[in-house]
């Protein structure tokens, strides 16, 4: 057993006392019965804090609720576009401001809680998965670890805390080593400090609740009662293993139920924490959606969840679409009611105001105050933050800092056809060659990369350079390059599936490998807006009753994403994970006198 320090136990007696009130694991429809106020923590004991305003209180208290989504393990300040927000300015121009950085955060939110005795803070979910090196490597680790230390009070989950599957999810909760890895240091992980809510996300065997799904924030008599959910569209966008033994309810009739429970253990002050999120008319993180001429102020999955959810619940913090915005949608009654979301990555945080009516327990919704604020790197880092960082790193260096390729200029992520999408298209499918010659094309889902490989990383290693933990960056998720064949009808149809079905409103569009060409008609609707006729391969027309061996990552090779067809392909072979591709790639292509350029990206003809 690995040794234990003062600290340790003093951080593990505030998580013991943090979660007292709840059963471990699965909760029962008894449980949660039985208990006055499970899944609640006095805020004095979660921060530590003495209150000694004395016994009178006027009627109405404004709590402060701070809330992020989406960090996805960044901890130190994103690079490129994923490291920028675009700000509005007073005469209507924009500019960019970089931003995000846990040193950076931590600075903020503790200067964002200063003067407010009365200060949650909650995120929306996707706090992990999909790492960077420093924390993908150590499953996470670290960034439970900041969280812990950035004295987070709650979180939903979101579709990339399963990732690693329902019993990894429970070690970031619970503690413990990793059963494969084993203790990375000499003490033994400790877990969260804070609760995961999880309330629509249900064991298969038992029928309840994976973990918690409310908690319940207290001090001086104000209560503000938090709900958990993610998307019910978990299992499309995560791998079968991942969600294996589990099932994803409606958001709405899951938040509509347990608002019930609440109302009925006398919380009346409700938040929900939804893993789900939108898409606003403006880019710029300060936009006003809700000014007049704003249009609907934001459109998407949550715009219909938003309207749905019982009027009980007072406030809904969002995630999932990376998108940042500060806006209202009337709730079923018409009354307006907040709706939040802080872009991703640590680059911004939501200070929201409630106004807690003490008379009736409830939120003075006329009275809720919200806008969104950059993290930017202007301040003071946080020591504590600083410290972390450098110990992971000096355990991660020797694995991240290895060289293994070099570009000349920036290779971005971003278009419905990017240049990255190419190269790592081209990647598997050179890869894919090596085992099987007659490997004819490659396919990679969008959302399966992560970032962009910048010619400047800012990592010290000199301009051009992509180390490991840079690739590791683009592709953190451990796919398997899989070899299928499929015939020309499928990969037609699989196409088609990029603007069809559950994609139809949001778009995924294949990356595609060399040879591989065709025109997206976007005046069209549905799978119309793939030009069947112009789908060639090597200035051949698609052969519909030909075979076709194609490379995908094993995500997409179970029909992930929305891709059903990509499900039923034949005669597989499975390689090693795509990072090893796209290593392999660059290291053969690219050398400090010879760098890869960045790919045109004209495989894909758009009409507009």
């Amino acid at each position: 057993m690995p040794a234990t320090s003062p600290a340790h136990h003093q951080r593990r007696r505030r998580r013991t006392n943090r979660l007292l009130a709840t059963a471990a694991g699965v909760l029962t429809a008894g449980a949660l019965a039985a208990a006055a106020l499970p899944g609640s923590a006095s805020a004095d004991e979660s921060r530590g804090s003495e209150d000694t305003s004395g016994g009178h209180h006027g009627r109405y208290q404004d709590v402060q609720l701070l809330s992020f989504n989406d960090l996805h393990g960044n901890l130190q300040p994103p690079s490129g576009s994923s490291g920028r927000v675009t700000e509005l300015q007073p005469d209507g121009t924009t500019k960019t401001v970089d931003a995000g950085g846990v040193e950076y955060l931590a600075t903020h939110l503790r200067e964002a809680r200063k003067g407010n005795r009365y200060s949650i803070t909650a995120a929306g979910g996707d706090m992990v998965g999909a790492s960077p090196l420093i924390s993908g490597l150590f499953h996470d680790e670290p960034t439970i670890e900041a969280l812990n230390k950035l004295d987070l009070d709650v979180t939903s989950v979101g579709n990339h805390e399963f990732d690693e599957g329902a019993a990894e999810l429970g070690r970031l909760q619970n503690g413990g080593c990793h059963p494969v890895d084993g203790c990375y240091t000499d003490e033994e992980f400790e877990g969260a400090d804070f609760p995961y809510l999880a309330a629509n996300v249900l064991d298969e065997k038992t029928d309840k609740p994976l973990l918690e799904p409310y908690w319940v924030w207290q001090r001086n008599g104000v209560n503000v009662g938090f709900i958990g959910v993610t998307l019910e569209g978990t299992p499309d966008i995560v791998s079968a293993e991942g969600v294996k033994g589990l099932s994803f309810k409606d958001e709405v009739e899951t938040i509509n139920k347990y608002a019930k429970v609440l109302q009925g253990k006398g919380v009346k002050s409700i938040v929900a924490l939804i893993h789900e999120g939108g898409f606003p008319a403006s880019s710029a993180y300060n936009y006003d959606c809700d000014s007049p001429g704003a249009g609907d102020g934001i459109s998407g999955p949550i715009a219909d969840i938003a309207k749905n959810v019982t009027p009980q619940v007072d406030a809904l913090v969002t995630g999932h679409t990376h998108a940042a915005y500060a806006c209202t949608i009337p709730d079923p009654s018409g009354k307006p009611r907040t709706v939040t979301s802080a872009a991703s990555f640590g680059r911004l945080y939501t200070d929201t105001t409630l106004t807690y009516d003490r008379w009736t327990g409830d939120i003075a919704r006329t009275a809720v105050k919200s806008a969104n604020h950059v993290v930017t790197r202007d301040v003071r880092k946080a020591p504590d933050m600083t410290r972390l960082i450098d110990e992971w790193n000096t355990l991660a260096a020797p694995i991240g800092n290895r060289p293994i390729g070099y570009i000349s200029g920036d290779i971005v992520k971003d278009g419905t056809e990017s240049p990255l999408g190419d190269l790592i298209a081209d990647a598997q499918l050179a890869y894919g060659r090596t085992l099987d010659a007659e490997t004819d094309l490659a396919l990679m889902n969008p959302g399966g990369i992560r970032a962009s490989l910048t010619y400047a990383a800012g990592g010290g290693e000199g301009d051009g350079v992509v180390t490991f933990a840079e690739g590791f960056t683009v592709q953190p998720f451990a796919n398997t390059v899989n070899l299928q064949d499929f015939t020309g009808a499928q990969l037609i149809q699989a196409l088609k599936e990029q603007v069809s079905g559950p994609n139809e409103a949001a778009p995924k569009i294949l990356q595609i490998s060399s040879g591989l060409t065709y025109t997206l008609d976007l005046t069209k609707t549905g799978a119309d807006r793939v030009v069947t006729d112009s789908i060639e391969l090597n200035g051949s027309a698609i052969d519909p009753a030909a075979t076709y061996r194609v490379a995908t990552n094993s995500f997409l090779a179970g029909g992930g994403d929305g891709f059903p067809t990509l499900g039923q392909g034949t005669n597989d072979r499975v390689g090693e994970d795509d990072l090893t591709a796209l290593e392999r790639y660059l290291t053969a292509n690219s050398s400090a006198t010879t760098p890869l350029a960045p790919p045109a990206a004209d495989r894909i003809t758009i009409v507009r």
